[in-house]
């Protein structure tokens, strides 16, 4: 069960509203994270910028107060008060004499040679000033602070004094107030994340609910129901793309129903040229039958022309019984169609049936019969007897015409349903012919037209079938030749029409 919520999960992350999501949902964390990073580090430059600011002026006042009651060249009490007023962890210097406390006890080893070079290099400019310099001591952020003590003429102009005054700030609580804030934007990232979730999902819920209706539209489409259509909402790329799939189903219901019509059309022609040739044709069959009895029943033929007229009419009698079967086949297949074909259900033995039609038509040299004594079912079906002879008429007459004999036909039953195996000695049927085999009028080589058969007798076949809610499948047996295998169910279901009569499928 928790396998398979885990793949229903990672199927629908998979899909648009899944992959709507993380795009959302990943665009609003980058989005959070830059806006806290760029946040944190103004914040930073700020609150240090700050910091430095506070400690650079709070040192340069502090000199320029103490400063005035310096001797030049100063003497230790003058560098220990400098020192004194310079506050804690200062650092005040005069070539090598140096007074110190705190970080700066043992000296000047703390300070960096490269601000003492920048200070010197400050002091003798004209726009002396204070530097500073981050460094770290054992573990411990410092800011350095670095002031040269300048003496004043009284035009005003600035001298470098020499002395040199360093000053250490601690930055621990600067940088512990950095990782506050970096904490504090990381936590809002996180909290932004379910709330991108949350709108993700109600941006995807938006979203494809129009997708979703397009998709039962199209499903409806599918199945048949050309009425399917979807309310197009708004005026977004949505709208338009729903006003473009019910424009193509409009066209396409036009275009079916067209086509209905003409196929409607069609077999009603078929069908009523067909009713039509019938009486003429059942005339012509007579006279042609008649005329060729008398001619072959004459003893002596007289003449060639007689002879011809022989040929002649056996010829016509061929063709008219041929053109007489394609008659009835199309009469019987629009029958079908239009729903008016009746089925006359009783107790049917498929052996029986296959057995009589077999001798009735003189195949019994050609075509062995066989039924497994093992079956575990009935051979016996409730299906119309009629039509099940011309199911197996067809198929095994479509075996012993196109395959080759000898034939064999392998009866077998579950409790389920009863099948018919046709097994014919032919090379079998090609693979790109076999999705044809039940088409109407279908024949393999298009140039054979003259070849036997209308190219209905399997179609009629798989419609019989059908009606019987049974199928006919077509495939090659493995030792050579083609199977065609009839499936009738061991319980139809049966519909009946209002007068009683069973409703045809």
């Amino acid at each position: 069960m928790r396998t398979s919520r885990i793949r229903r999960f990672l199927r629908s992350m998979s899909g648009l509203r899944g992959r709507l999501i993380v795009t959302v949902v990943v665009a609003a964390a980058l989005g959070a994270t830059a806006a806290a990073w760029a946040g944190v580090q103004q914040s930073t430059a700020s609150l240090i910028e700050a910091n430095r600011r506070y400690h650079t002026e709070d040192l340069a006042e502090r000199i320029t107060q103490a400063a005035p009651s310096a001797q030049y060249p100063p003497g230790r009490g003058s560098l220990d008060r400098l020192r004194i007023a310079a506050g804690e962890n200062s650092l005040v210097r005069y070539d090598d004499a140096m007074s110190g406390d705190g970080i700066f006890a043992s000296g000047a080893q703390a300070v960096p040679a490269e601000l003492r070079q920048a200070l010197n290099a400050q002091a003798a400019s004209e726009d002396p000033g204070v530097l500073t310099q981050r460094v770290d001591i054992d573990g411990r952020p410092w800011l350095l602070i670095g002031a040269p003590v300048m003496i004043t003429a009284p035009d005003g102009t600035l001298t470098p004094s020499g002395i040199e005054v360093y000053a250490a700030r601690d930055l621990t609580d600067v940088e512990e107030q950095v990782d506050g804030l970096a904490r504090g934007a990381a936590t809002t990232t996180l909290v932004a994340l379910p709330l991108a979730v949350l709108l993700a999902l109600l941006a995807s819920q938006g979203v494809l609910r129009p997708v979703a209706r397009l998709r039962d539209t199209a499903q409806r489409l599918a199945q048949g129901d050309l009425d399917a259509r979807t309310d197009p909402a708004g005026v977004d790329e949505l709208a338009r793309l729903t006003r473009s799939v019910n424009d193509m189903a409009a066209s396409l219901q036009d275009s079916m129903e067209s086509m209905a019509r003409m196929e409607e059309g069609s077999r009603r022609f078929a069908a009523d040229v067909s009713h039509e040739l019938r009486t003429p044709l059942t005339t012509l069959t007579a006279t042609v039958e008649v005329l060729n009895d008398i001619l072959t029943h004459t003893n002596s033929i007289r003449s060639s022309d007689e002879q011809e007229a022989r040929e002649s009419a056996q010829l016509a009698v061929i063709e008219t019984r041929r053109l007489v079967e394609l008659v009835e086949d199309i009469l019987d297949i629009a029958r079908i169609d239009a729903g008016t074909a009746q089925l006359r259900r009783e107790e049917t033995d498929l052996f029986e049936v296959v057995s009589t039609c077999v001798h009735t038509r003189g195949w019994s040299d050609d075509v062995t019969i066989a039924r497994p004594a093992s079956a575990p079912g009935d051979t016996t079906v409730v299906a119309d007897r009629r039509r099940i002879d011309v199911i197996m008429a067809n198929l095994i007459g479509n075996a012993l015409t196109h395959g080759g004999a000898p034939v064999r036909v392998v009866i077998t039953a579950t409790t389920e349903e009863a099948s018919v195996q046709v097994i014919d000695s032919g090379p079998g049927i090609p693979e790109d012919v076999l999705p044809h085999v039940f088409s109407r009028f279908y024949k393999a080589d298009a140039v054979r037209t003259r070849t036997p058969g209308s190219g209905l007798g399997l179609a009629i076949a798989w419609e019989n079938a059908r009606i019987h809610g049974g199928t006919i499948s077509a495939a090659n047996h493995p030792d050579g030749g083609a199977v065609l295998t009839l499936r009738l169910p061991q319980a139809p279901e049966q519909a009946t029409r209002e007068d009683g009569r069973e409703q045809i499928p």
